[in-house]
C-alpha cells in the first residue's frame, strides 16, 4: 500500500478557464514542493491555458 506521505502523489490539475476539465499526475515533492503551474491542453476551449494543481 502506497503511504499518503509518498514521494511522487497522485495530483489533480484543474483548469484556470473554469471549464471544469482536469488532468491527472503525478509530481515530485522533492523538486515541486508548492502547487505545480502547467501549460495543457483544454478540450473545451480547444486551446492551451494553464492548469493548476487543486488540493
Amino acid at each position: 500500500m502506497a503511504r499518503s506521505t509518498a514521494i511522487r502523489p497522485i495530483v489533480t490539475m484543474r483548469s484556470t478557464a473554469g471549464t471544469g476539465s482536469t488532468y491527472v499526475t503525478r509530481k515530485s515533492r522533492r523538486n515541486d514542493p508548492d502547487r505545480l503551474v502547467l501549460r495543457k491542453y483544454d478540450p473545451v476551449l480547444r486551446r492551451y491555458v494553464e492548469f493548476r494543481e487543486e488540493r
